[in-house]
Formats: C-alpha cells, structure tokens, sequence
C-alpha cells in the first residue's frame, strides 16, 4: 500500500512519519469518513470485489469508497504502516426489529496505547464501515456520547462475553452493533461478504446505497432519494441522471472517475428502475 498516496487521499499528508497518538487517530478517523464515502455501487456495476485490505486499498486511492469489510479493512492496513495498534474485530449489525448477534456481517476495530485526557485507559472503538454512525472513534469505555445529531451508548455486549455493543441513535439506520473480544482474521469475513453483495436478500443487492458522515450530520442517498440527517436537513428525489451523478459528486466525493460513459448509463438505468419498482411497492 502506498501510505504516503492514501495520506494525500484523505487529506493528511503532514502525518507520514508523525508519531501514533490518540489526536492522530481522531484525524485519520474523521478525516477518512468525510473523505471516503460509504458505498456498494461496485455490486450495481457488476464489479466483483474482495475483502483484501489491499484491493480495498487500491479502490480508495482510485477515488472510491466501500463498505465495511473495505473501509475498515483498508484503514486498519493504514493505521498499522503509521504505528498504531489496531485489532479487527468479528461484529454483527443488528437491524431494526432484528436480534442481536455476532454474525459476522461487521468488521470491527479497536486501538490501544493511546491514552487522551479523557480516555486515560488509551483503547478506542474505531469504526468507519457504519455508515451514519461514527464520526470520531469512541473510548473503548462504558457510557453515552454524543457526535453531531446522534447519541450512542457503549457497553459491555450481552451476547459476546468480553465484547462489546454500541447502541445506535433512535434516529439511525441500525439499532446496533455487537463485536467479538478476539482478533479475526480478514478471512473470517469472506464468506458473508460473498452473501452480501450477492444475495437477492442483501440490502446492498436491494438498494443502491451510499452515505458520508461529518462533524454535524451525515448525508445519504438510497435509491434516488437523497437526504440529510442534522445541520441542514433536508430531503429530495433526485429525477435525472444528471442530478443523480452530480449528487454522487458533490454531496458523496464520488466522481467516478474509473466508471466509463456506457457504465453510467447501465447504473443510471439500474438504480432508476429499482427507484420506480420501490415506489410502486409503496402505492400498493
């Protein structure tokens, strides 16, 4: 991996050679979920991916973003080059009105050695791949904390012992997250990743999603309706293909730079009819 590239990516490239403290952490942290959209549109591309750290990696440098078996999956890769202690984590997303469980459907991190005056302990959750949740990493300490328009709680996880769960905002798109105590392996993870970017079920499969996260909100767009949850908010429907790839652009960083003419188009076409089929649903 090219860390000093990756660095420029997000914005930070003063922090190459920079010693590993809990303030590095909290830039590399934000900087990467302003800078790094959340998304899955390599699946509506019909572009097979993998959970390598590298390939992940490689994406991002091309301007692309991913979800969490990638961004997590990538930033520990950086985080490590840079010197920090960073452990990924077996975790389980837990949807509304779903059960909680370690599934294996999240890929987690934590970090430890970086104590800050107000986590003396040093072990953070570090979290990039949750789309609208975490803006800054969280200490690894039971309690309640706020970022932007959402308040989390942290808290030792009823269904893995010596393991965590972070509580979702009521306002959010998950109810939660619980983790594992023990390293995984990114291999841990191949399989639920073959389920979710080819599974009728998958809601990745289901809805072109994507999201970014910054200090005071997050934007997200599912289908064609693009909306704003905090400072600014507000909801649209996105008509044309013109506004949908300008929104892509402006609003996600995603220009999509390594997507031919004729590629849009098929996306375009593949979202739109999805949107339609989603509102006819709806009607009925």
């Amino acid at each position: 991996m090219n860390t000093a590239a990756y660095l420029r990516r997000i914005g930070l490239p003063h922090l190459l050679g920079a010693p590993a403290t809990a303030e590095g952490l909290r830039l590399l942290h934000t900087a990467h979920v302003e800078r790094v959209a959340y998304e899955a549109l390599e699946i509506w591309l019909e572009r097979p991916t993998t959970v390598d750290p590298a390939e992940s990696a490689e994406r991002i440098l091309r301007g692309r973003g991913g979800y969490c078996f990638h961004l997590n999956g990538a930033f520990w890769a950086l985080a490590t080059a840079l010197g920090y202690d960073v452990t990924r984590h077996v975790g389980g997303v837990q949807p509304r009105g779903g059960e909680p469980g370690v599934t294996a459907n999240h890929l987690v991190l934590t970090a430890r050695g970086l104590p800050s005056p107000d986590n003396p302990g040093g072990e953070w959750l570090v979290d990039l791949g949750l789309g609208d949740a975490l803006h800054e990493p969280l200490p690894l300490v039971a309690g309640t904390y706020r970022q932007g328009p959402f308040t989390y709680a942290l808290r030792p996880s009823e269904v893995a012992p010596g393991g965590w769960r972070l509580e979702h905002d009521p306002a959010g798109s998950f109810q939660g997250m619980d983790f594992d105590p023990a390293p995984a392996e990114m291999s841990a993870f191949a399989e639920m990743h073959r389920h979710l970017t080819t599974s009728p079920e998958s809601g990745f499969v289901r809805v072109a999603s994507v999201a970014r996260r910054d200090g005071s909100g997050v934007d997200l767009m599912r289908g064609l309706t693009l909306s704003r949850i905090g400072a600014g908010a507000d909801s649209v429907t996105l008509d044309t293909a013109r506004d949908y790839f300008a929104a892509l652009a402006d609003v996600f960083r995603l220009p999509l730079d390594d997507v031919g003419a004729a590629e849009k188009d098929k996306l375009w076409r593949k979202v739109h009819s999805a949107h339609v089929a989603w509102l006819a649903s709806q009607a009925t």
